[in-house]
């Protein structure tokens, strides 16, 4: 590297974004997750000995995915090499492995993969990672913004640790600003003024993201005008340089589902002021009303079930609406099949009855099929005396018989929950049989 290519450098790293200036170089400059890189943690332990394993780092944005993974570069006597999912495909892939396989032959020395947005891979491209981590030609680390669990292959997530890291608390994120006050070459040749107050105003407004909070203090600093030669930050500026409420829902991320299931869990615990209050978060932050739907048509199946059939009929009712009208008017059919099934009577009996028949068969296999209930074309050719009977011909449009198999005709799968509807359908049922 000349003089030039260090000129060049230096430049990039003042015109670069605070949130990129700031970025740790060594586990000692890391804020946050402390669980996870806490002094004596398996990821610091790892990290500090260079004995990397396979591995994938998931959370929301900002919280230090591609820090740790910087961090790593810095410290590792491994070859180092960054891929991001969205730009590389399989060419770049093959071409690493290559070069990953001849180092490792000829130097003895391991490649550490990291392949940034690690979602962004279809299956084919995990696919064609896999073998590679499974004989240890390369270290794998993965980044994601969503749950691995959803989105990444089975055999690629046995073959990895997961690491999961959390949202960043606002003490941190005070942290991480009065650090960047301190040490960043381009806000120490400005005189800043910030009370605590602004501060932890940040910080809330940065909603657990290090990038956000960094990219607010930046922009106040940048748009403010100096007043007797000192640049004063104050919790108006914070608000204009926020705009609007920052609603962090990452449609794709995990957040998205602890909404999602926090919204079903009020549903099903009949609270319908919190249910409308997770539907109001989800339609506002852009989720799809379609996704909602759908989960109220499961939530009507298992939660309500036989305690009011009709809800389950209201549910695809709903689903079939807004798939015509579309927002915004979906939210009002949203909202009242919400608030119905909320206030509905609740009775999981169907539900647990199909789980403990599941169950069964799982454990047991499939019974044999009793002989009066067998396809009459095969009670002919077996020339079997069985004799099924047909409930029409007796009274009430009943008659005692067994129908399961003999080893578990004895076993009960539905448990009733007597509950709204099911109650009279229950009473009808046990009439009808104790005849």
């Amino acid at each position: 590297m000349d003089i030039f290519d260090l000129m060049r450098e230096e430049e990039a790293k003042k015109s670069a974004p605070l949130a990129e200036r700031m970025k740790p170089q060594s586990i000692e400059e890391f804020f946050g997750q402390k669980e996870l890189m806490g002094e004596g943690s398996l990821l610091r332990r790892m990290i500090k000995a260079d004995r990397l394993r396979s591995m994938i780092l998931f959370g929301p944005t900002g919280v230090g995915k591609t820090s740790l993974a910087q961090i790593i570069s810095q410290m590792t006597h491994s070859n180092f090499i960054s891929l991001n999912a969205v730009t590389s495909g399989i060419a770049q892939l093959k071409e690493v492995i290559k070069n990953a396989e001849e180092d490792l032959a000829l130097e003895s020395r391991t490649t550490i993969l990291f392949i940034d947005e690690i979602h962004r891979f279809n299956k084919a491209q995990q696919d064609a990672l896999l073998p590679h981590v499974e004989r240890g030609t390369v270290i794998f680390i993965g980044a994601t913004t969503e749950n691995p669990y959803f989105e990444v292959n089975s055999a690629l997530l046995s073959r990895s640790l997961i690491f999961e890291l959390k949202a960043l608390s606002e003490e941190d994120i005070i942290g991480l600003l009065k650090r960047a006050l301190r040490e960043d070459r381009e806000l120490e040749k400005v005189d800043i003024e910030l009370n605590d107050e602004v501060l932890a105003q940040i910080a809330k407004e940065a909603a657990g993201d290090a990038r956000r909070a960094m990219n607010i203090l930046e922009l106040a600093v940048l748009t403010t005008e100096k007043t007797q030669g000192r640049i004063i930050i104050d919790k108006n500026i914070v608000a204009q340089c926020t705009q609007t409420p920052y609603l962090k829902y990452d449609k794709g991320g995990d957040y998205h589902y602890d909404v999602i299931s926090a919204f079903i869990k009020s549903v099903r615990g009949s609270d319908p002021q919190a249910a409308l209050y997770y539907l109001a978060q989800m339609l506002v932050s852009g989720e799809d009303p379609k996704f909602i739907a759908r989960r109220l048509i499961i939530l009507a199946a298992e939660d309500i079930g036989l305690a009011d059939p009709q809800a389950l009929v209201l549910a695809n009712a709903c689903f079939e609406a807004i798939h015509k009208i579309g927002m915004p008017e979906a939210r009002i059919i949203l909202s009242e099949t919400t608030i119905c099934l909320a206030l509905a009577e609740k009775s999981n009996s169907a539900y647990e009855a199909i789980n403990l028949a599941y169950s069964q068969v799982k454990e047991d296999g499939p019974g044999l099929v009793p002989e009066h209930l067998t396809d009459s074309t095969k009670k002919k050719l077996s020339k079997s005396k069985a004799t099924y009977l047909y409930p029409h011909d007796h009274e009430g449009g009943w008659i005692e018989q067994n129908y399961l198999p003999e080893r578990v005709k004895d076993k009960s799968f539905y448990r009733p929950k007597n509950l709204g509807i099911e109650e009279n359908l229950v009473k009808n049922w046990k009439k009808r049989i104790n005849k």
